[in-house]
């Protein structure tokens, strides 16, 4: 069959299908978080790669979620407004701005991370452990090649 007859199942495409699993799940998680603490998916995701590798500066967050400059930009300029995150300037080098949270800022991490563990925790309840290594694996063993496959490789 040549490229060109072949018929793409959307419903079996795997891109597709991690887009839209990543999408509900996301979707999902952020419904436990929106409203008690009026966070946006990027505000979370930047307070939680604070809150686990801080100091970083906005474009090292922005590699760590994966996420353009222009979204984790708003997303900081957000919760530096409410108090939650802080910028410093690096006394070595000026031109770097570290960011962190502040006691605000780490008090909602530390009331979110239960919340979103718990969800992952429901998550895997559809998993067998083994299956759960098994995913984490194939998962680890796929950003891998797609990274590669992403700088040309």
């Amino acid at each position: 069959m040549t490229v060109e007859a072949q018929a793409l199942e959307l419903e079996k495409f795997l891109p597709y299908r991690l887009s839209v699993l990543s999408q509900l799940v996301s979707e999902s998680l952020h419904d436990l978080y929106a409203g008690p603490f009026e966070l946006s998916v990027t505000q979370w995701r930047v307070m939680a790669a604070l809150g686990r590798f801080a100091p970083l500066t906005a474009s090292e967050v922005g590699q760590r979620i994966v996420m353009d400059k222009v979204a984790v930009s708003r997303a900081v300029a957000g919760l530096m407004q409410r108090g939650m995150v802080e910028r410093a300037t690096d006394r070595e080098d000026r031109r770097r701005a570290p960011l962190r949270l502040t006691p605000k800022g780490r008090t909602v991490h530390a009331q979110i991370v239960p919340l979103a563990l718990g969800y992952e925790a429901d998550l895997y309840r559809a998993l067998s452990a083994a299956e759960r290594e098994t995913l984490n694996s194939l998962c680890d063993r796929l950003f891998a090649h797609a990274k590669l496959l992403r700088n040309g490789a």
